[in-house]
C-alpha cells in the first residue's frame, strides 16, 4: 500500500518535476556543474522529500510549514531555471515547459497547506 505520502498525487508529481531537474543539472557544462547543477538537484530534491515531512508531523502547522518549504524551493528551480536560459543552458519552450509544470505542482502544493489550514479549524 505505500507510505502515505506515496499515494499523493502531488508527491508523485513533485518527484517527476525533480527528476526533469536533475536531467537538465546533469546535461549542464561541466564548469556548471557543482555550482548552479548541484543547487538545482538540492532545490530539486527539497520539493518531494518537504512534501513527505510534512505529511509526516501530526500537527498541522508543522505540515504548513514543510510544505511551505517545499513550495520555496520549487521556485528557487524556477530562477535557477530562468538562469540557465539566459546562460544558453537552455531553450525557451523547454523553460515554458517546466514552468507551466512548476505552476501546476504550486497550486497542489498550495492546496496541501489550505487543507492542513482547514484540519486546524475542525479542532
Amino acid at each position: 500500500m505505500g507510505v502515505k505520502f506515496e499515494r499523493l498525487e502531488t508527491w508523485q508529481r513533485a518527484i517527476d518535476f525533480a527528476n526533469e531537474m536533475f536531467d537538465i543539472a546533469d546535461a549542464l557544462p561541466q564548469r556548471h556543474q557543482f555550482s548552479l547543477g548541484e543547487q538545482l538537484r538540492r532545490a530539486a530534491l527539497s520539493i518531494p522529500t518537504n512534501i513527505a515531512e510534512g505529511t509526516g508531523r501530526d500537527n498541522p502547522r508543522e505540515s504548513r510549514y514543510f510544505y511551505r518549504i517545499s513550495k520555496g524551493s520549487l521556485y528557487e528551480c524556477v530562477s535557477l531555471l530562468v538562469m540557465f536560459g539566459k546562460r544558453g543552458h537552455l531553450e525557451r519552450d523547454a523553460y515554458q515547459q517546466h514552468r507551466a509544470e512548476a505552476d501546476e505542482l504550486a497550486s497542489m502544493i498550495t492546496g496541501l497547506i489550505r487543507a492542513q489550514g482547514r484540519d486546524r479549524d475542525k479542532r
